[in-house]
């Protein structure tokens, strides 16, 4: 009864907080906005990216509601010296075009902020010297190595302007020696610079760019209109697959603006396309944690052809490294694929890329690609086997924490990576018509270890009837959530109740450890997934909406982000991948079975009388599912291009297979 009452007083702590906490509101056209007023001042970072850029810019609104920019631009292609994981060219540029602009013979004396919006682009309105309107619309290229700004002047006075707007066209030569490929060239350009007289109503709008390049290259004359519309024919691309609707706004806003950081930190690399993280880190590599776990399985459910390719394309190159020996798979591959980084030893990375492909394989549901996987489950899975330690769970010297905390000589999120890569790679050999001797196997082994993870991790953690970590734990750890997530629900309830308990719920999500104010929004995204595929809908909800209205509408917007204190909550891409994966396997409880199958658990909240997910991809298909209360009962249908797939009255929470 006391942890009960200990857990609503926390989630009543935490809706008082989230009715607080908002800066930002939902505006129209899939966008959110902040109307400058009071509170201030304040200021935030975004990552935004493009297949040869990426940016982080830090912007805001000082105290006198003057406009505050610095831009962190990467160039993941201009390779420096060492060419190892963080080797991409970076820069950092504050300045700002508006205050070099003279208007009647006199600078720019005061700008005013009224309005910031994010849609994929940053958009800032504000007044100039009271009579000018100026919009910025900021954004990455789509396919070039620049990143674009656009600004849009409006004359509200009675009386006409006079408007002098600089040229600026700023060369820097890098150092040759720092360059894989000798010095870089780093531009500043504006283009429209001119002194004009701007009549009442009339508009008129400049550019300025920045870029970066190697010999041989020319992007002077880039059409920043062009690429403005480039960048918004892909957010529309986007924003019209995998569409979420349900009776909460924020949260199918929220899932729309992951959609975009999930897709757009993809970067054509010479190793072919590589989904890299970002942070000002990690660029034209990829990982077995945040590629090939976390964002590749999700892709195939976009149907972002881009996505798919860049996954197909990480799983092909861990492939390059298996080995007769079966030494450990690089934690990850780097430098475009010339090199790889495995400081950390074996992470269970085997397990990672085993559970990513197999469930990535299934969904796409082309067996060509399928069958080009199936070697590297396979090798992965043999992998895994032969890391059984005595008790049959899976050893390993790290996990992907990288010893940031302590994970044992076996940990628990490993294991049930393995075990539900062993439940696919099941469904997969049935698919490709295995051997029934080996697909038999991988069951048994899947049987065998679910048993032998409740049998050494179930543990009485801090009061809670739970698992430990890793033996000898005994302080909470957030990622004991992922057993819910992989159908593993024997200690379901002690674990919830320990995961969104005082002693690792924080304002941000899960802590790492019990008593530790670090977090990594990572292992709270797979804790919201695991208590919607647990059946829990009602803290699953409440949970689902604090974490939403933090993540778009609040201090720091609009994305999932890594961590804190380490990387002060970079908007790394895969996580918001693993964000759209609560609704996708957790609310809606899809589960690839076949090329062409899955099982839907649906999962409806009480509040809600419908969920739906329309355009969705996958098994060679394009689909809607929706789910309606009808009595007490749901409306489960399933309509694809070709007629209704699915269409029955089903108990909520019940699971129903799916075959086209």
């Amino acid at each position: 009864m006391k942890r009960i009452l200990l857990i609503t007083m926390l989630f009543t702590s935490l809706q008082k907080t989230m009715a607080q906490q908002n800066r930002w509101a939902l505006a129209n056209g899939n966008t959110i906005q902040w109307t400058v007023s009071d509170r201030l001042p304040h200021q935030d970072h975004i990552e935004m990216s493009g297949k040869f850029i990426s940016a982080v810019i830090h912007y805001g609104v000082n105290a006198d509601q003057s406009f505050f920019i610095n831009r962190d631009i990467v160039w993941p292609m201009l390779r420096t010296i060492p060419n190892n994981t963080h080797a991409s060219l970076i820069r950092s540029f504050n300045i700002d075009p508006v205050k070099m602009i003279v208007v009647n013979k006199k600078q720019i004396q005061a700008e005013k902020v009224t309005t910031i919006s994010l849609n994929g682009t940053l958009v800032v309105k504000s007044t100039l010297n009271e009579h000018l309107e100026l919009t910025r619309t900021i954004f990455p290229s789509t396919g070039l190595p620049v990143f674009c700004e656009q600004y849009q002047l409006l004359n509200k006075d009675e009386k006409p302007a006079t408007v002098e707007i600089p040229l600026l066209n700023i060369k820097t030569a890098t150092n040759a020696a720092d360059g894989v490929e000798g010095s870089y060239d780093v531009m500043v350009q504006t283009k429209n610079a001119a002194t004009i007289q701007l009549q009442p109503r009339q508009s008129y709008t400049f550019y300025l760019y920045f870029s970066a390049i190697k010999k041989g290259q020319d992007y002077s004359n880039t059409e920043v209109a062009d690429e403005l519309v480039k960048r918004n024919e892909l957010l529309s691309l986007l924003n019209d697959n995998l569409v979420l609707e349900t009776p909460d706004s924020v949260l199918n806003r929220a899932f729309a603006f992951a959609k975009i950081r999930a897709a757009e930190s993809i970067y054509q690399t010479k190793g072919g396309p590589m989904h890299g993280p970002g942070g000002l880190s990690y660029y034209a590599a990829i990982w077995a944690n945040d590629q090939a776990e976390y964002i590749n399985p999700f892709f195939p459910y976009l149907g972002y052809d881009y996505g798919i390719e860049s996954a197909l394309n990480a799983y092909r190159h861990f492939a390059r490294f298996m080995n007769a020996d079966y030494r450990p798979i690089p934690s990850s591959i780097v430098a475009e694929g010339t090199d790889i980084w495995n400081g950390a030893g074996d992470r269970g990375d085997a397990a990672m890329i085993a559970y990513g492909a197999s469930r990535f394989a299934l969904s796409q549901g082309d067996k060509k690609m399928a069958t080009e996987l199936w070697p590297l489950i396979e090798w992965c899975l043999e992998y895994n086997k032969r890391k059984l330690n005595a008790a049959g769970v899976v050893a390993s010297e790290s996990d992907e924490l990288e010893g940031r905390f302590p994970s044992g000589k076996a940990n628990l999120n490993t294991s049930s990576l393995y075990y539900d890569a062993l439940i696919s790679a099941a469904y997969l050999g049935e698919a490709l018509q295995k051997d029934k001797k080996q697909i038999a196997v991988y069951k048994s082994a899947a049987i065998n270890l679910k048993r032998n993870i409740n049998t050494y991790f179930a543990a009485n953690v801090m009061g809670y009837d739970t698992y430990r970590y890793y033996e000898g734990n005994d302080k909470l750890r957030s990622w004991i959530c992922t057993p819910l997530t992989v159908g593993i629900f024997d200690r379901k309830q002690g674990t919830i109740d320990a995961l969104f308990s005082p002693q690792l719920w924080t304002d941000d999500g899960l802590a790492s450890q019990a008593g530790d104010k670090t977090f990594w929004d990572r292992s709270t995204l797979y804790a919201l997934r695991g208590l919607f595929a647990a059946g829990d809908t009602k803290r699953g909800l409440q949970y689902l909406q604090y974490y939403s209205n933090r993540r778009l509408l609040g201090e720091h917007v609009p994305y999932p982000v890594e961590a804190y204190p380490e990387g002060n909550q970079r908007h790394l891409s895969a996580e918001s991948g693993l964000y759209c994966r609560i609704y996708t396997e957790g609310l809606f409880g899809i589960r690839p079975i076949d090329l062409n199958a899955f099982t839907i658990t649906p999962q409806l909240p009480a509040e809600w009388n419908f969920m739906q997910l329309k355009h969705v991809h996958g098994y060679q298909n394009t689909f809607d599912i929706e789910a309606r209360r009808e009595g007490s009962q749901l409306r489960l249908k399933v309509s694809a291009a070709t007629g209704i797939v699915f269409n029955k009255l089903v108990l909520n929470g019940s699971k129903q297979t799916i075959r086209f």
